[in-house]
């Protein structure tokens, strides 16, 4: 397997996109230099074309690929980034002109993923949406590895498994997707155990680099990577947090999302993403000191869309509040908070207890002695917050479950009912 070079010195990239008036580029290649960065790549220049279409062999026009070579050539780059999907002809085009090696975008986010999975899920998922990837792009790929000796880009299955036949490729894509299907399998079974067990869950999701494993590791020192880098957790964690009303609810950092996601991990991550679609409710993590916030608040938007969770309550959490020197408007499904300092974390587990659905009532109930064993029955759906032995029998503070208010409504302390 070829490393990311995080112990050597960056590798001297240059960034090249072109400009069709689709997106806008300039904040494409930004983010584009933010994903070198990740892979330890230092973008020292970048050139940007406006053209109606690409050329047919190299992308960019002529003139254009002709400067980036004396770029290359000048600066001592390396590495070519482009900012779009290429093909293996134009791979093979481009690095007869500017005789360095040549990656896209979605290469460069395949090696950071590549890089980043921890978990046996999180590889195969990678690895799948690498071989996908790659398997039309062979013949120029496979050239590149060989010639080039591999580096940023090329992390993952490695150059003697990329050089084989397609047929054994696409036989190992169909043993990922197996071994992913019987994991989405499990997953699926444990999302309806806890559905049956009536357990509560809130998906974190939100841009990546927004502070989403910061937020889990405030809530519940879960010990995440959590770093200033794109993409710096992938892999799915949860914990169970307690909210102010006395329920738990299990929390779940789910993989950052960016601006066009190549569709391969898209495909990769939706058992991951669809954690999203089952959860009682959705946290949406922003970070509100980025310019570009309201782009990335609409990517995420789009993509929950996809994903059918239309009819989930959702809380806007705005983090990194503290790094801002004007008021910020809240309401029920909005919270400023910071998740470094802690600040605003009060009043959003306020708003999730207060967004969830009724699960439980909060009750102060006084349990003869002949009846004690209903509280063995509260203990095994609901939660005891409390209890006291009294003469009259048990006074219980407890968090008694839907399923058994209406019969718990009859030892009840008048006055002291409380409602979640």
């Amino acid at each position: 397997m070829t490393e990311i070079q995080s112990d050597n010195a960056p590798v001297k990239a240059i960034l090249a996109a072109l400009d069709t008036g689709e997106y806008d580029a300039e904040s494409s290649m930004k983010e584009l230099e933010e994903l070198a960065g990740t892979a330890n790549a230092e973008a020292v220049a970048s050139v940007i074309q406006k053209r109606p279409a690409p050329d047919s062999a190299t992308v960019l026009g002529e003139g254009k690929i002709n400067e980036l070579a004396e770029l290359a050539e000048a600066l001592e780059a390396k590495l070519v980034i482009f900012d779009t999907e290429l093909t293996a002809g134009e791979i093979r085009n481009i690095e007869d002109i500017v005789k360095v090696r040549v990656i896209d975008r979605t290469m460069l986010i395949l090696d950071i993923f590549a890089g980043r999975a921890v978990s046996n899920e999180g590889k195969l998922q990678v690895e799948l949406a690498q071989l996908k990837y790659r398997l039309p792009r062979l013949m120029g790929i496979g050239r590149s590895l060989s010639r080039l000796g591999g580096g940023i880009g090329t992390r993952g299955p490695g150059e003697k498994q990329l050089e084989t036949d397609r047929r054994h490729i696409r036989h190992r894509i169909e043993k990922l997707e197996a071994d992913l299907k019987e994991l989405e399998t499990r997953r699926d079974r444990s999302r309806r155990r806890r559905r049956k067990d009536n357990v509560l869950t809130a998906a974190i999701v939100g841009y990546t680099n927004a502070g989403k494993s910061t937020l889990l590791n405030r809530l519940t020192d879960a010990g995440v990577l959590a770093e200033d880098k794109l993409f710096a957790t992938l892999d799915l964690t949860s914990r169970a947090v307690e909210l102010p009303d006395g329920r738990t609810v299990i929390i779940i950092d789910t993989v950052g999302l960016i601006r066009r996601l190549p569709h391969h991990l898209v495909e990769a991550f939706r058992s991951t993403l669809e954690e999203a679609a089952s959860a009682d409710i959705i946290l949406h993590v922003s970070d509100i000191s980025d310019p570009e916030v309201k782009d990335k608040t609409l990517t995420t938007q789009k993509l929950l869309a996809e994903l059918g969770c239309g009819e989930i309550p959702v809380i806007n959490v705005l983090n990194k509040s503290d790094t801002v020197d004007y008021d910020i408007p809240e309401d029920d499904t909005t919270v400023c908070i910071s998740a470094k300092t802690g600040a605003g974390i009060d009043r959003m587990l306020a708003l999730i207890a207060k967004a969830l659905p009724e699960s439980s009532k909060r009750m102060t109930l006084l349990i003869p002695y002949d009846k004690a064993g209903f509280s063995a029955e509260i203990r095994g759906t609901g939660k005891i917050l409390s209890e006291e032995y009294r003469e009259d029998g048990i006074l219980t503070e407890a968090l008694v479950d839907i399923s058994l208010a209406a019969r718990a409504a009859e030892f009840v302390v008048t006055g002291k009912q409380n409602t979640h």
